[in-house]
């Protein structure tokens, strides 16, 4: 009989399952996808009911695909962040969840800064500013705007733990989601009840707080009868997709980076302690083993920059224009693209510097450029900015020796090779960050089985797939020019608040 078990990542746009036996091979995947709704600017929303519908449909399929005498020990969890499922008494769903993405209770942030006596007093709290994704600001505007909402809220629920609550029954959360709330004391490991008092908000909305390794409920029988499993499958605490990607990369110990380079940019890496000294400049959460954390810095715009620039080149030349197409047009151009830099601020910024205003930006374009610098640019840009944020990391105390990186991006070798010329590092790619969060919580619901030992032993499954070290004449350009980049956002601040100012 072959024990494996099942991890489930509940994306903003799409649901992931997939099983993974005890060597840390992926025996079968499953992929089930959902809208995001927008009605207003800034918004973004999504019906619970079809997350649920999507989990459902994806595990039966993954089910009826694993190989013969698979045997399911158990379930681990993973999704998007910072999200606000409103509960009623009975459990019933009151409204639309309101996603990470959503940008509408930015005031309620700052109303929340100013009540836990300014970013210090906030930070000695929760560890962590108050970013317009956090659930808290939701649960501001939920009471100023739909007081009625507010008002029948019994329960509040991140994303993938309603998905528990369907699975198994059970009001449950874990520490790393917990953490991205904003209403987690993530040193003490537990809700911040000064911070939560301050807010008036009710302690007992919040669900119970467990490690990632817990085991939180066994599945309901109606559930267990249609997915063809015992009804005492157990379902673990898991972990908010973010962090637990970079377990999914075998980070959970200093020494090592995780970035994952999707349309957004991540840079993250784990500690045997809370980190003492922070500015709110990275999120700091608490890690998927009890005695370990996660420091990350966000970029808003990776990948998503280079999207950007094919849809607009698109206008020009139509739809025949493939990324393929202007990855070798990069090719063509030198290492710094001729000193044209890129500030990949397209939706302002989170890390390196925390700039919602910031804009993107083209500096030193001359006649001799062509699309080939144009494209190559975006592509240092973004590197560059992420370059930033690992600095910050290490300022931390975070030993960033080893580099390795997940997302999209890492099937096209330049990407990678760029990265370690800007970083000057060696890079790796590693088996499990191709499968991101589910990856990841299948190791968890691995380690509360007990089968795969403990989360370093779960890790150590985690192989290295391909290697890119740096070229030494590419490095010392790069080094030059991200000198100049960094300063380029100080110069432009004032520029970008006279635009913002306009605008408003």
């Amino acid at each position: 009989m072959r024990t494996c078990f099942i991890g489930i990542d509940l994306g903003t746009s799409a649901c992931k399952v997939l099983a993974l036996d005890t060597s840390g091979q992926v025996l079968a995947t499953s992929v089930r996808d959902y809208p995001v709704v927008t009605t207003r600017p800034g918004w973004a929303e999504q019906d619970p009911a079809l997350w649920w519908q999507a989990t459902d449909d994806a595990v039966q399929d993954l089910v009826g695909r694993l190989p013969a005498g698979a045997s399911v020990r158990g379930f681990g969890l993973s999704g998007q962040m910072h999200g606000l499922t409103a509960l009623d008494e009975e459990r019933k769903v009151i409204r639309s969840a309101i996603l990470w993405n959503d940008q509408r209770a930015a005031p309620q942030c700052a109303e929340i800064t100013e009540r836990a006596g300014g970013l210090p007093g906030l930070l000695d709290l929760v560890q962590n500013r108050m970013l317009p994704g956090f659930t808290a600001g939701k649960i501001l505007w939920l009471r100023q705007h739909e007081p009625t909402s507010f008002k029948g809220m019994r329960h509040l629920l991140n994303p993938k733990d309603f998905i528990r609550l369907q699975m198994t029954g059970e009001l449950a959360t874990e520490v790393s989601d917990a953490s991205g709330t904003g209403l987690f004391d993530v040193r003490e490991r537990r809700w911040s009840s000064d911070l939560l008092r301050l807010l008036d908000i009710p302690e007992d909305l919040m669900p119970p707080v467990v490690e990632s390794p817990e085991a939180t409920g066994t599945l309901l029988p109606e559930v267990a009868q249609r997915w063809g499993l015992p009804a005492s499958t157990p379902v673990f605490g898991g972990g908010g997709d973010a962090v637990i990607q970079t377990t999914s990369m075998g980070i959970i110990d200093d020494g090592a980076i995780g970035i994952t380079l999707g349309t957004a940019g991540i840079v993250a890496g784990a500690s045997g302690s809370c980190p003492d000294d922070i500015d709110g400049t990275l999120q700091i959460s608490c890690g998927n083993a009890p005695d370990r954390w996660h420091v990350m810095g966000v970029s808003l715009v990776a990948g998503g920059a280079f999207q950007w620039l094919r849809d607009m080149l698109r206008t020009l030349v139509g739809p025949q224009l493939q990324y393929g197409s202007l990855v070798e047009l990069a090719r063509q151009a030198p290492p710094g693209s001729e000193d044209l830099l890129f500030l990949p601020y397209l939706l302002g910024e989170r890390c390196p510097h925390v700039a919602p205003d910031a804009r993107g930006s083209w500096v030193g374009l001359t006649p001799m450029h062509s699309a080939a610098h144009l494209s190559r640019s975006v592509l240092e840009g973004v590197l560059l900015n992420l370059r930033q944020i690992v600095d910050v990391c290490e300022s931390t105390g975070l030993d960033c020796t080893q580099v390795r990186v997940s997302g999209g991006v890492t099937v096209e070798p330049l990407w990678m090779q760029m990265l370690s010329d800007v970083l000057n590092r060696e890079v790796v790619t590693v088996t499990g960050a191709a499968e991101g969060g589910a990856y990841g919580a299948a190791l968890v619901a691995g380690v509360g089985t007990g089968d795969l030992g403990t989360l370093a032993d779960a890790a150590g499954l985690v192989r290295e797939t391909s290697r890119f070290t740096p070229d030494t004449g590419n490095a010392e350009v790069y080094e030059r020019l991200f000198t100049v980049h960094r300063g380029l956002y100080g110069t432009l601040e004032p520029t970008f608040a006279q635009l913002a100012d306009g605008r408003r």
